[in-house]
């Protein structure tokens, strides 16, 4: 063979060499399709932080599937179901097969209804939705879809574990429910009157009302109507600016209840319930918290304080978006692939432990993640505070994974 020769062939095998590593670390893309802009966007910007800070250090510890990387490709929804689905097609249309969402139900029904529509239209180009915290109950029962996945427990077993815990406080006699007016609100209010009526016949029900999702910048005149309403406690399911905001106009008024949520610990959140100084007084059902015994996730916690945390120390939220990148990252490296429809088959019956230890597990049936949960109060004389008010939440009861399992409605259909 003449040195020609030799060089040729070798410039052919470096090529394929090349060709071949190119191939093995090609970035597998994640869109995170969330409110960056108007009412939303606070809470939506802090998720895309921790998103980024998951991706990061599964990165730093060599990806996955032989070495490939993630990464996080962010677009606004503006909080609209219509704006999701232009930035879902933006995304697509970018080459990006995996997409996640977790703020507002009605965006993420109308993700997961053109995720099935459009994987349908397109097999060999399908596309998988991960939903981290969008929990109207219809998205995994009526509403249900093999590409959706969901990562925080629905609404009705969030009520369910807020009344089993108010059954058994005396001292609430009259509840106000106030909530969002789109489907997770409405949810939420239909819930709450159906088990309290179950569980506490007694309660009186002396307010219910939604209000606009993400418009409302002054809560006073519904805090004037709770008032004047001689309500002991409020439930509501409100999120972003219309917690946090509610919870100020009621400091500002100076309204004695108690309050039972599910997101007071959402950006502003704490600091506004420091502001009430109803100290352990407000209620929120979750999957964690900051005081939740764990070295590893408190590791994790404060690594994420001192880098995002900012001027007004907020801090990690969402152990469920651990939960779903690290079984993301199970599923891949399970399929060896990062074909939508093999992970998709890796994630449907996954039974995993999570960073607390904890069995968690995936039902086939519906693509709903069942885990344990927390009622936490929030106040004074705890390790971790939030947003530096020096409160922070406490753990009433623990309800564990296997206990808020409830049926489904849901008639998966599994593509062939």
């Amino acid at each position: 063979m003449n040195l020609f020769k030799k060089l040729s062939g070798w410039s052919i095998a470096a090529v394929l060499i090349c060709f071949a590593l190119g191939a093995q670390a090609q970035t597998i893309k994640i869109a995170y399709i969330d409110p960056l802009s108007g009412g939303g966007a606070s809470v939506g910007e802090h998720g895309l932080k921790h998103l980024q800070f998951l991706i990061e250090a599964i990165n730093a510890k060599g990806g996955v599937i032989n070495g490939q990387k993630l990464e996080a490709v962010a677009y606004d929804n503006k909080g609209s179901p219509q704006e999701s689905l232009v930035q879902v097609q933006k995304a697509i249309d970018a080459g990006v097969r995996y997409l996640t969402q977790g703020n507002g139900s009605g965006a993420a029904i109308a993700i997961s209804e053109f995720v099935s529509k459009y994987n349908e239209r397109n097999p060999g180009k399908e596309v998988l939705y991960l939903n981290y915290s969008a929990v109207d109950p219809a998205l995994t029962n009526e509403k249900c879809s093999y590409w959706h996945f969901r990562w925080d427990a629905n609404s009705d077993i969030k009520m369910a574990a807020l009344t089993n815990f108010i059954k058994d406080r005396k001292e609430v006699k009259k509840v106000y429910i106030i909530g969002q007016d789109y489907s997770f609100g409405q949810a939420v209010r239909v819930a709450a009157r159906a088990m309290l009526k179950q569980k506490r016949p007694d309660i009186q029900i002396v307010g219910d009302e939604l209000h606009p999702l993400l418009k409302i910048t002054d809560f006073s005149p519904y805090i004037a109507k709770i008032k004047a309403s001689g309500a002991d406690s409020v439930i509501t399911g409100n999120w972003g600016n219309d917690i946090s905001l509610l919870i100020k106009a009621a400091a500002d008024a100076g309204l004695k209840v108690n309050w039972y949520t599910y997101y007071a610990g959402g950006s502003g959140g704490p600091t506004a319930i420091k502001q009430t100084g109803l100290d352990h007084r407000v209620f929120s059902v979750g999957e964690w918290h900051t005081n939740v015994p764990s070295p590893e996730m408190e590791a994790l916690a404060d690594s994420f304080l001192k880098k995002h945390g900012g001027a007004s120390g907020q801090g990690w939220w969402y152990l469920r978006m651990k939960n779903q990148m690290d079984m993301f990252v199970e599923a891949l490296n399970k399929a060896k692939s990062s074909d939508p429809k093999k992970v998709a088959a890796a994630l449907s019956d996954m039974k995993f432990k999570n960073v607390l230890g904890a069995e968690i597990f995936m039902r086939p049936s519906d693509h709903s993640l069942f885990q344990d949960m927390y009622i936490a109060s929030f106040g004074s004389g705890t390790k971790h505070d939030e947003e530096k008010t020096g409160w922070g939440w406490k753990t009433i009861s623990v309800i564990k994974a296997q206990d808020t399992v409830i049926p489904t409605t849901c008639k998966m259909v599994v593509p062939s």
